[in-house]
């Protein structure tokens, strides 16, 4: 009797260890399915934090973050610290970088018809507007007409148009003749008004304008204060030119890689976060005027009605001239101007 009990009470010691080790076992499968859940992103930018698209990849960051309740986590690497304008998106492509946020005049040759999307003068509209027209008609037409088939587009917005700013005061065309004009890329217009054209990035531009390589900028306005720029530049002229165009991606690899419930988020953030970006640099742009002649005696010249005028004449051939040399590509630029006009207007009311 006594040898049958302990019989029993072996059995079930045994049996108590068996489910003790299946818990342990379970707690570890457990524990490494959450871990495996974490999805970690690299976001890489080559400007400064503190500029609007810094500001809009840090907005999308924390927003993903939330949206997924810490399932996803964003390490940003802005001001070039993992990638740099040069290399962004074959960085990208390589997997050095998850995400890759660039300016496509930067690559002219690689972006075509998206750079067409920035590259119209005269066209009045502020940073939200243009932000939203650009990723919509990035939603719209095939990405492979866009030069993106290797890429996931994350989100798409611009600056405002870009402003002369100067250190010498240009009122005329004769004013503006000969100076050389810092530009990120797209160098026609700044040629067609008369003046020299110097491409750059940003990153170089501050070092350029102190030493007096250039005399000037053709930029959006927020980089007087965001980069101090108006501690060299004195002149502003209100003339709306060209605009840039932001392009955040992830290669398709990685993009089909991440879970359905991921990508639902980060589609969601596609629109909210190209809005962001131009609500905040419309706001900051409007600051940095008012800083820039609180701080550093910063002029607008407004160009009188004959000279604006003279403006005009120079620049509105480029836009027929942008769209046929596009079109003769084969590329739908007609359709895509078209397109961007009506949504304009849509966004502007």
């Amino acid at each position: 009797m006594a040898t049958k009990m302990h019989q029993k009470s072996a059995f079930f010691q045994h049996r108590c260890s068996l489910l003790r080790i299946s818990s342990m076992l379970a707690s570890v499968l457990i524990s490494s399915t959450a871990m495996a859940s974490d999805i970690k992103l690299n976001y890489a930018f080559f400007a400064p934090e503190q500029t609007f698209p810094g500001m809009q990849m840090q907005f999308w960051a924390e927003e993903l973050e939330k949206r997924t309740e810490g399932k996803v986590s964003v390490n940003t690497f802005p001001g070039g610290t993992l990638l740099t304008a040069s290399n962004m998106l074959d960085g990208v492509l390589n997997g050095v970088a998850d995400i890759g946020l660039t300016t496509t005049s930067y690559e002219p040759a690689r972006f075509p018809l998206l750079n067409l999307i920035g590259d119209f003068s005269g066209i009045d509209v502020n940073a939200e507007e243009a932000s939203q027209v650009a990723y919509q008609l990035v939603s719209e037409f095939p990405q492979e007409e866009f030069g993106l088939e290797n890429f996931k587009v994350i989100t798409v917005f611009t600056s405002e148009p870009s402003y002369l700013q100067t250190s010498e005061q240009v009122s005329t065309l004769e004013d503006l003749s000969g100076l050389e004009i810092r530009v990120p890329g797209e160098s026609d217009t700044m040629r067609t008004l008369g003046a020299v054209p110097v491409g750059m990035s940003q990153a170089d531009t501050g070092e350029a304008l102190q030493a007096g390589i250039v005399e000037g900028v053709a930029s959006s306005r927020e980089t007087l204060m965001d980069l101090q720029f108006a501690r060299y530049l004195d002149y502003v002229v209100d003339y709306p030119l060209s605009n840039v165009v932001m392009l955040a991606v992830m290669s398709r690899e990685r993009w089909e890689s991440l879970p359905v419930d991921v990508q639902q988020v980060i589609n969601e953030l596609g629109a909210e976060a190209s809005q962001y970006a131009g609500q905040y640099l419309d706001a900051h742009v409007k600051e940095a005027i008012n800083w820039s002649q609180e701080n550093h005696n910063l002029e607008v010249t407004t160009l009188a009605d004959e000279e604006k005028a003279r403006w005009d004449e120079r620049l509105e051939p480029l836009n027929a001239l942008r769209v046929e040399q596009l079109s003769a590509q084969e590329l739908p630029a007609a359709e895509l101007y078209d397109r961007m006009l009506e949504l304009v207007e849509t966004y502007k009311q």
